[in-house]
């Protein structure tokens, strides 16, 4: 029970902070832009993240991985850099915080469509009910209720297109998960994304002439998403099953919009609460669907072991 507490509490921990990303990263770019914000906010997670290694002694699993390995790192980092890209671009062009987060719903609706296309992976009616619903909460949100898509909101697209690239990573991630270990794939991406940023900083002739508020604020944005959501994340992992801290993880809409509210003073408006309602509702759904075909599939094995 204690154990299980304390999954509870570790994936709470995430989800907290994930929301925060949404927070700390736009009061920053709207101060400072998006390579200017990279350095800096990537620069810091790359350290956090190495720091952390360090003390878990997990370099020698880096140093031990085959060459081949490396390989699909660099095609996984890649992926990452495009998808990290437009997820901050949407960010930075979508005025209100809680409508990004609301938006990126669609994402488990991608990865399960992808699963399905590229794994065989199967999904069952309260998958696809879950699914519908999310989809018709981001259409809601992006059209304003209108469902006409010339009144399309600018900054969804980016939403769009990090999701299918995510999701393609994530159908990467999957069939290599137990051979590259999580720590491996998230110093992987902080160091692709630094890299990125400090190559497309310099060409643009940048400059870290920035206030100390939009310093802070990425300062604190990448120690609570890239690195505390991060590790909080995979340590509930150690606890509680998948498909409940996914539960858990729907409810980050509702902290971004706490925040916004908090920090900016923004509260959605009708049609937007109304989408991300019916958003998060999918996902939620989503993860019961996901649960219940783990629950479908201990009991399955509990069944072979005791015919034996």
């Amino acid at each position: 029970m204690k154990s299980k507490t304390t999954g509870y509490l570790l994936a709470f921990l995430s989800v907290v902070s994930v929301s925060n990303v949404y927070i700390f990263s736009k009061a920053a770019l709207n101060e400072i832009n998006l390579f200017q914000f990279g350095v800096i906010w990537f620069g810091f997670s790359l350290l956090w993240i190495l720091i952390y290694a360090k003390y878990r002694d997990c370099y020698k699993i880096i140093r031990t991985l085959p060459r081949e390995k490396y390989y699909r790192l660099i095609q996984m980092g890649i992926f990452e850099v495009f998808g990290t890209f437009f997820f901050y671009k949407a960010i930075n062009t979508i005025s209100d915080p809680s409508t990004t987060s609301f938006l990126g719903n669609i994402s488990p609706v991608i990865l399960i469509s992808l699963s399905f296309i590229f794994l065989k992976e199967t999904f069952n009616k309260i998958d696809f009910i879950g699914m519908a619903l999310a989809i018709f909460g981001a259409v809601i949100i992006s059209t304003k209720g209108q469902f006409n898509f010339n009144v399309f909101i600018n900054g969804a697209q980016y939403i769009v297109f990090s999701s299918v690239i995510f999701g393609v990573n994530g159908i990467m991630m999957k069939k290599h998960i137990k051979t590259l270990p999580p720590i491996v794939l998230t110093i992987n991406r902080s160091f692709f994304l630094f890299i990125f940023s400090l190559g497309a900083f310099i060409l643009t002739g940048q400059n870290l002439t920035i206030s100390n508020i939009a310093f802070w604020n990425t300062f604190l944005g990448s120690i609570l998403g890239p690195f505390l959501a991060i590790v909080s994340g995979f340590f509930a992992l150690k606890y509680i099953p998948v498909s409940k801290k996914a539960i858990i993880s729907s409810s980050k809409g509702a902290f971004v919009v706490l925040g916004s509210y908090l920090y900016f003073g923004i509260v959605p408006d009708n049609i937007t609460l109304v989408g991300g309602i019916i958003a998060i509702s999918g996902v939620l759904l989503i993860s019961y669907g996901s649960f219940l075909k783990h629950q479908k599939e201990n009991i399955k094995i509990a069944e072979e072991k005791g015919s034996y």
